[in-house]
């Protein structure tokens, strides 16, 4: 038997990113995003969504650029007080002592203590009600050494102990119990 619940928004586990915006040190913010994603592979391109009466909102508009930044569960307090403070109030940068460091393509910063951070340059903005879409192509990725495999050439994110959202609370993500095609993968002979 199932509960039937108005309609909503319950699609959980999401990614707890830190967005990162402004031009210029002086307009600096960051502002915390549950509802962000991959939308296309190639070219790649991806989204944040925004409530218009958001501070970072009227920056990344002015800007048409702006930072995902993955998080990690070493990063949850920083990841909550983004998203319950404001940026006219306050410098989150300092207030979280993070860094904001160059990007390589964009204006917007870094924050040089998450473990991969996504440049992004907005093609359109997509009004939807509550939330403005932001269709952004990604320009460049930037990711920790740390979690680089030099031998096996890949980012190892899972190693960052990677930080996800479920229905008001912060989660660290469970053991692996599968790989991409592994249901269908046929048995190696011995």
């Amino acid at each position: 038997m199932k509960h039937s619940f108005k309609p909503g928004t319950m699609i959980y586990p999401l990614p707890a990113v830190m967005v990162s915006c402004g031009m210029t040190p002086d307009e600096y913010n960051i502002i915390t995003v549950g509802w962000t994603g991959t939308i296309c592979s190639n070219p790649p391109m991806c989204y944040i969504a925004l409530r218009p009466e958001r501070h970072s909102y009227e920056l990344i508009k002015k800007s048409m650029e702006f930072v995902i930044n993955l998080t990690s569960a070493d990063l949850a307090r920083e990841t909550d007080w983004c998203g319950v403070r404001s940026g006219r109030d306050y410098n989150k940068f300092s207030e979280m002592n993070l860094t904001p460091l160059p990007a390589e393509v964009v204006h917007a910063p870094i924050i040089g203590e998450a473990p991969l951070s996504i440049e992004c340059r907005v093609k359109e903005i997509v009004p939807l009600g509550s939330h403005h879409m932001f269709v952004a192509d990604v320009v460049n990725i930037l990711a920790d050494d740390k979690f680089y495999n030099h031998d096996t050439d890949k980012f190892e994110l899972d190693s960052c102990d990677p930080l996800v959202y479920v229905h008001g609370g912060y989660y660290h993500l469970g053991e692996k119990i599968g790989k991409f095609g592994w249901s269908v993968e046929k048995k190696k002979s011995k």
